[in-house]
């Protein structure tokens, strides 16, 4: 397996922004890149970044890891749990987690994403 490592996250180019398809709030986007993926796909480890706005999330299928690099994001779970993230934080995402981030500030994040 092949070492990588990456200086200046906060500057990996993550491509063009995209409609963000969940959104619930008109003209948000997002972008993102995948710096590693494992070779049966399961596993992937990239970098996201997305504009103010809310969205829903579904971790039926996979697990994920974020560590948020920049900006400021509330997430609430369908239960009703609130978390306030920035800059350094860590998150987990277990798979079966459901709920909603609202993206307060551009966001960035370095995620690892396990399924199946």
């Amino acid at each position: 397996m092949e070492l990588q490592s990456f200086h200046g996250i906060a500057d990996v180019d993550v491509g063009p922004f995209k409609p963000k398809p969940t959104t619930l709030t008109e003209g948000q986007s997002e972008a993102s890149v995948v710096l590693w993926k494992s070779q049966d796909g399961r596993e992937r480890v990239g970098v996201w970044e997305c504009t103010p706005g809310r969205f829903t999330a579904d971790r039926s299928k996979e697990a994920e890891l974020c560590w948020i690099v920049s900006g400021k994001a509330v997430l609430r779970r369908s239960d009703g749990e609130v978390r306030t993230l920035g800059p350094g934080d860590v998150l987990i995402l277990p798979r079966g987690w459901r709920g909603e981030w609202e993206i307060v500030e551009t966001t960035r994040k370095v995620f690892t994403v396990v399924s199946g």
